[in-house]
C-alpha cells in the first residue's frame, strides 16, 4: 500500500532559538509527520554581504538589514545539530536538514544523516551537486525556478557522480513564498516522474493545505511542507508556513488519501459486500407460476433482492419450464 513520506519542514522557523527548534519537533511528532526538516548552512559560506534579500523577505523582516544578516540569526552550530538529532531520537521522528554550502554536506554527513535534500536554489551549483552525489546517500532534489533541461542537468551531474536513479526522488517546486494559487502547475509533478523515470513528489509553498493532499492523489511519494509555531512570528518564511493544527489537518487527509488510493484491483471491497444483496436483484415470479408452465418475459421479472438467480442469466431462464409453483415475487429457481 502506498505511504506518502511527509516531511515536516521547519526551516528556519525556530528563529535561532534551539528552544523553539524542539519544539517544532514536538508538533512534527504531534502531526505524525515522517520527518522534520533544518536548514543547515554557514552565512558567510552562501551569501554575500552585498546580496539583496527577496520581495517576500523584506516583507517579513526587517527591511533595513541585509540577506546577509538575516540569514545570520537563522545558523544552528553544530552543538545545537547534535542536541537536534538527539531530541529527534528520543522522539521518534526522523531528523533532516537541507545543506546549503560544501562544509555543510560534511557535516551533515559526519552527524550521520540519512539522506540529502537538495534545495531549489543549488540546482545549478555544480561544485555542491558533485559533492552530495560523491557521498551516495540517497537524495531529494527540489526543482523551484528550475526548467526540464536544467533537472535533466543535474540529474546527470548527480548520476555521473556516484548515484543510480533509484536513490533520486525529484520534487516539483515554486519558490515564491507564498506561491499563487495559479502558478502551481501540479501537472508538471508528472511531467518530471515520466520524464526522468524517478520518484517524484511534491514540495509546497501555497497557503493552505489542498494542493499537497492534491499531489498525493497523484501519485507523489514524498510531500514536504513548511510548518511554524505562529505565522505572525518575525522571520522569512512563517507567513507561507503551516500553523501546527494546519500542520496535523494535512498530514491526517494525506494518510487517508493513502489508504483511499488502495491496490489499483477492482473487486468488491471488505466494506461492501454484505450490500450485494441488498442493491442487486435476481430473477422473479412477475405473477402465480404453476409447475411446468414456460417461462416467458411476461411471467417473471427482476426484483431485489439479489440472492438468486443474476439477470444477467435471463435468456438462459426464457424458454424453460417452471420446476415448482412459484408465487408472485418468489425468486426463480432452475
Amino acid at each position: 500500500m502506498k505511504k506518502t513520506i511527509i516531511i515536516a519542514e521547519a526551516g528556519v522557523n525556530h528563529n535561532g532559538s534551539l528552544k523553539s527548534a524542539k519544539k517544532l519537533i514536538d508538533v512534527a511528532v504531534e502531526a505524525g509527520a515522517d520527518y522534520v526538516k533544518f536548514q543547515t548552512f554557514k552565512t558567510e559560506f552562501v551569501v554575500s554581504k552585498k546580496a539583496k534579500k527577496a520581495e517576500y523577505q523584506k516583507q517579513t523582516t526587517n527591511s533595513e538589514e541585509s540577506q546577509y544578516e538575516m540569514i545570520k540569526k537563522l545558523e544552528l552550530n553544530k552543538e545545537a545539530h547534535v542536541e537536534l538529532i538527539k531530541y529527534c531520537k528520543k522522539k521518534h521522528i526522523k531528523f533532516l536538514s537541507t545543506p546549503f554550502d560544501l562544509f555543510s554536506i560534511d557535516l551533515l554527513f559526519d552527524l550521520g544523516v540519512e539522506l540529502y535534500k537538495i534545495p531549489s536554489g543549488e540546482i545549478t551549483n555544480y561544485p555542491y551537486l558533485k559533492k552530495i552525489a560523491n557521498k551516495k546517500l540517497p537524495v531529494i532534489l527540489s526543482t523551484g525556478m528550475a526548467n526540464m533541461s536544467e533537472i535533466k542537468e543535474a540529474l546527470g551531474i548527480l548520476l555521473r557522480n556516484g548515484l543510480n536513479i533509484k536513490q533520486i526522488t525529484i520534487l516539483h517546486a515554486n519558490t515564491e513564498y507564498p506561491t499563487p494559487i495559479e502558478d502551481v502547475n501540479l501537472k508538471a509533478m508528472l511531467t518530471i516522474g515520466q520524464t526522468f523515470n524517478t520518484k517524484f513528489g511534491y514540495s509546497d509553498h501555497t497557503l493552505g493545505i489542498e494542493i499537497p493532499i492534491a499531489a498525493t492523489a497523484m501519485g507523489a511519494s514524498v510531500i514536504e511542507k513548511h510548518f511554524t509555531l505562529s505565522r505572525e512570528m518575525e522571520g522569512p518564511d512563517h507567513k507561507a508556513s503551516l500553523e501546527p493544527k494546519q500542520l496535523k489537518a494535512m498530514v491526517t487527509a494525506i494518510r487517508n488519501i493513502d489508504l483511499a488510493m488502495g491496490s489499483g484491483i477492482k473487486k468488491p471491497s471488505p466494506s461492501e459486500i454484505k450490500n450485494i444483496i441488498i442493491a442487486r436483484k435476481s430473477i422473479t415470479a412477475n405473477s402465480d407460476i404453476k409447475k411446468g408452465t414456460i417461462f416467458t418475459e411476461k411471467n417473471i421479472t427482476v426484483k431485489r433482492p439479489g440472492n438468486g438467480i443474476s439477470p444477467m442469466k435471463w435468456d438462459e431462464v426464457i424458454g424453460t419450464k417452471a420446476v415448482t409453483d412459484f408465487n408472485e415475487d418468489d425468486l426463480i429457481t432452475l
